[in-house]
């Protein structure tokens, strides 16, 4: 069922320990828009993603998530899904285990079958019982996706997006981006514009060094 959202953003601004990061970020988008962040790096790209993400809390400004019109209230883990490459893993959990552990803390009904189809997905359906701590970079990428995905959110959140992926994981982004960018609403933070291939809202970070 596609989730009718509308996300606003509203004079956003972050400073930390009184260095401004951005200043003045708004927006609008909803389900089946993508919102495309660039800056170059340093710009605040990242923090901006955390900030919709509700990992942060802005400055200054204002930032909302409307779901059927209507504040949803209470969490938003259960609509949010987010993937970047700073965002850590459970080393001592096998991948199975990390999204097991992604449904328990939304505190959602564990169904063993569609896990394994997601980990087959993303092609780890192989390493389901291996602990993570022995994954490779870019098998660390496609499982942290599939955290990201495993709750079936509405609104989807990539920072950098192809990072740490070879060109099967490539495609397979590609391919959910577009899904994603018609069923849901997807924001996608990157300086290579190529990475989203549909019509797009776009915000522009200037960065202040």
């Amino acid at each position: 069922m596609i989730v009718d959202l509308r996300l606003e953003a509203s004079h956003l601004g972050k400073t930390f320990n009184q260095r401004v990061i951005f200043r003045e970020v708004s927006f609008a988008v909803g389900t089946g828009e993508t919102l495309l962040v660039t800056g170059r790096n340093g710009s605040g790209k990242s923090t901006l993603l955390k900030i919709l993400a509700h990992v942060l809390t802005p400055s200054q400004g204002l930032v909302r998530l409307l779901s059927e019109g209507r504040n949803p209230g209470g969490s938003l883990r259960h609509l949010i899904g987010f993937v970047s490459p700073y965002l850590n893993l459970y080393d001592e959990f096998s991948a199975r285990e990390n999204l097991q552990f992604a449904l328990s803390i939304r505190g959602m009904h564990n169904e063993g079958s569609a896990i394994d189809r997601l980990l087959e997905r993303v092609s780890l359906g192989g390493f389901k019982d291996t602990a993570v701590r022995v994954f490779s970079s870019g098998m660390r990428q496609r499982l942290k996706y599939a955290f990201a995905l495993v709750h079936n959110p509405p609104l989807l959140l990539l920072d950098e997006p192809m990072a740490n992926l070879d060109q099967e994981g490539r495609g397979f982004v590609q391919e959910l981006m577009a899904e994603r960018g018609k069923e849901g609403l997807l924001v996608v933070a990157t300086n290579d514009e190529t990475e989203v291939e549909r019509n797009h809202v776009r915000v522009h970070i200037d960065a202040f060094h």
